[in-house]
């Protein structure tokens, strides 16, 4: 969206002389400007928001780690919606929080979680999925698209250079990975029918 398409759906609400929704302004935002706006929260909507998301209190007391995750996805968003390099992360500009690493490790059973790597953007990407109750089918679908991607890199770049780009341990990662969605599917619907 550019500032003027932004500028033009915000003045017809001003035109008419009505309030501008709360949707309106969020609907123009960036996802940094998002995260902006998250950061400058009080702490009460930090930890309802923590809350919602489910987010384990004893990692996330202060309420930040979703701010953490909104700007660790924000560089990869900005990277893919520029059409830039992903496979190697360079587009990253800041340090990932070693609290949302320890979240990544305790959450999905997943030990070898490396920013540096693509594959801690997946595993970042199918928890934010997993926490706002996407399919199991379609968190898997991911996880089986983005293997066979690395699959076909594999067969036409050297090995060397294929561990060199997404790590030894990209396979039990994403093995790893598969099993935390089947796993915690299995609770959700243990859960359920439990409480029915």
């Amino acid at each position: 969206m550019t500032i003027n398409s932004i500028i033009r759906s915000l003045i017809i609400f001003f035109n008419q002389d009505r309030d501008i929704p709360i949707w309106a302004i969020f609907e123009s935002l960036t996802l940094g400007d998002f995260g902006n706006f998250f950061w400058c929260c009080n702490k009460n909507v930090k930890l309802y928001t923590s809350r919602l998301l489910k987010l384990p209190s004893n990692l996330d007391a202060d309420g930040e780690l979703t701010r953490d995750i909104i700007f660790t996805l924000k560089d990869l968003r900005n990277a893919i919606a520029h059409n830039n390099v992903i496979f190697d992360t360079r587009f990253r500009t800041k340090r990932i929080s070693p609290r949302l690493v320890k979240l990544l490790q305790k959450e999905t059973s997943i030990r070898q979680i490396d920013f540096q790597y693509i594959d801690a953007y997946i595993i970042l990407i199918v928890y934010v999925l997993m926490k706002m109750q996407v399919t199991k089918k379609e968190c898997k679908q991911l996880i089986s698209g983005y293997t066979a991607s690395k699959e076909s890199l594999r067969k036409a770049i050297p090995s060397s250079v294929w561990i060199q780009i997404l790590g030894s341990g990209t396979r039990n990662n994403m093995m790893l990975l598969k099993e935390y969605v089947t796993r915690l599917y299995s609770c959700v619907q243990i859960y359920f029918y439990v409480i029915l």
